[in-house]
């Protein structure tokens, strides 16, 4: 009898200890996850190939994330987030694409994409670019930056390449930074934002950029921030091509003028009507492509051009717009 009882001692100790040892892999499974965000797979696998050292796993983790990542680079990444960074003298904007909106409305993604608008802001202005105009970033002009993401997931000095290849990897999506805009304020001026579908501040899928000029620079601020606003939505849902009637290239112009001619000709009518016709439907045109000219989004019975006289007279002193800019995720990217 002693030798069964002490048999089922020992078993029971084994059970016990069996027991316990499951509980500590389960805790370093679960830990290893909210570290990484990696999938359970590989987070077991890992851990298993590192005899459940977690921090040797989680450096396994990252080893192999970036050679998927870098096998992952070449295909299409078409959804993302446009971020946004603005000081008093300028403003910085960039394109941050993945391949899913599930990814993009991760935490730590959109974390990377505001990090990454106020580094492009970080950057000096180009002492050859018009004080100002917008100019284009392209991605090599951040990627060997030093950079912080300083995210309880993601920390460490690193480069912004690197931190974009290493959530690549913790993603198991193509992630890139496409593109990005530097829009310095003019001299006595501001620049007014609008952004669609925004999960937070400072993030979204469409981004309506305006830059204003005050001949009075001590003019009444609230109004010009509240029409200001209103314009930069207008850009979002509008989509104008061009400022003025007189950016119009000349082959664009001439372009559509034939294609208008021709419509008209179709009709059989005498030439001077054709004539007419066409001059009708290029201020249609008109209407359509430039920004001053289009009707007002808010109150269509004025133009951007009528909002802005009259937004001077309210203000006591001439306001014109600088420059503007649309962006949207996206777009023009083969799907």
């Amino acid at each position: 009898m002693a030798f069964y009882g002490g048999a089922k001692r020992v078993c029971v100790s084994i059970r016990h200890y069996c027991s316990n040892s499951a509980s500590e892999k389960v805790n370093l499974i679960k830990q290893l996850r909210e570290r990484t965000s990696a999938a359970m797979k590989d987070v077991k696998a890992a851990l298993v190939d590192s005899n459940w050292d977690i921090e040797e796993a989680q450096k396994e983790l990252r080893k192999r994330g970036k050679v998927l990542a870098s096998k992952k680079s070449s295909r299409t990444a078409s959804q993302g987030l446009l971020a946004l960074a603005q000081s008093p003298t300028k403003l910085a904007l960039i394109e941050l694409n993945c391949e899913t909106d599930f990814v993009a409305r991760n935490d730590i993604f959109q974390h990377l994409a505001l990090r990454l608008a106020n580094q492009a802001l970080s950057l000096s202005l180009d002492s050859s670019s018009s004080s100002s105009s917008s100019f284009h970033l392209g991605p090599q002009s951040l990627q060997d930056m030093p950079f912080n993401l300083d995210h309880p997931k993601f920390n460490g000095q690193t480069t912004v390449h690197n931190a974009i290849t290493e959530l690549a990897a913790m993603m198991g999506e193509n992630v890139r930074l496409r593109r990005g805009y530097v829009i310095p304020a003019s001299p006595n001026g501001f620049i007014s934002t609008y952004l669609h579908t925004s999960p937070q501040p400072g993030l979204g899928r469409i981004a309506g950029i305006l830059s204003l000029q005050v001949d009075d620079g001590q003019t009444q601020l609230q109004a010009l921030q509240r029409v200001g606003s209103e314009l930069a939505m207008h850009v979002v849902a509008a989509k104008p091509l061009f400022l003025t009637k007189e950016l119009v290239p000349s082959d664009a112009l001439e372009n559509e003028r034939e294609i208008l001619k021709s419509q008209a000709e179709a009709s059989g009518k005498p030439k001077m009507a054709i004539e007419k016709m066409v001059e009708g439907r290029l201020r249609k045109y008109f209407e359509d492509v430039v920004f001053m000219d289009q009707k007002f989004i808010m109150n269509d019975t004025m133009n951007v051009k009528a909002v802005l006289d009259n937004l001077s007279k309210e203000v006591g002193s001439s306001v014109r717009v600088v420059d503007f800019l649309r962006m949207e995720v996206g777009e023009g990217i083969a799907r």
